[in-house]
């Protein structure tokens, strides 16, 4: 019942931060594109810290139901005297989850509270140029996010 659990919240969490880049970067963004540079950036700071907001517990749940059912797996298999060796496609799951972690406390710790300043000081240039380092950013994770999809669902092996 827990590992259903976890795994749940796993599929989730995953689901709204794949979900939501998907949305950001292929619907709003072209959307807004055609707005005067202080209407679009003061509307993409505000949607992209809620967006932001969701995607920490969204990454951070995703670690820790990872890392528990991992953990709850090879327990399983040394306790009944096994030897538990991850598999290739767990591995390649959990390096490049690790990856869009980090990618995106760069985005919100980083780019975001940069995007944040340039907005309260009126710096509009500098405020696009952030936004498009943090759009450049979003694209990587959000490909990243589908690599780890392909991979898990195909079980790649070598």
């Amino acid at each position: 019942m827990i590992y259903a659990t976890l795994k749940t919240i796993h599929v989730l969490s995953i689901i709204v931060w794949i979900g939501g880049m998907v949305f950001a970067h292929v619907f709003l963004r072209p959307a807004v594109a055609q707005l005067d540079p202080p209407v679009r950036l003061r509307l993409m700071h505000d949607v992209l810290g809620r967006f932001f907001k969701a995607v920490l517990v969204a990454s951070l749940l995703t670690l820790v139901s990872g890392v528990w059912m991992l953990g709850r797996v090879a327990k399983q298999v040394v306790q009944s005297g096994g030897s538990f060796e991850m598999p290739l496609a767990w591995t390649v799951m959990a390096v490049l989850g690790l990856a869009m972690v980090v990618i995106f406390m760069h985005i919100r710790f980083v780019l975001f509270r940069r995007l944040g300043g340039a907005v309260a000081a009126s710096e509009w240039a500098a405020g696009g140029a952030i936004l498009a380092q943090i759009r450049t950013w979003v694209a990587s994770n959000l490909g990243l996010g589908v690599l780890v999809l392909v991979v898990t669902l195909m079980r790649w092996t070598p």
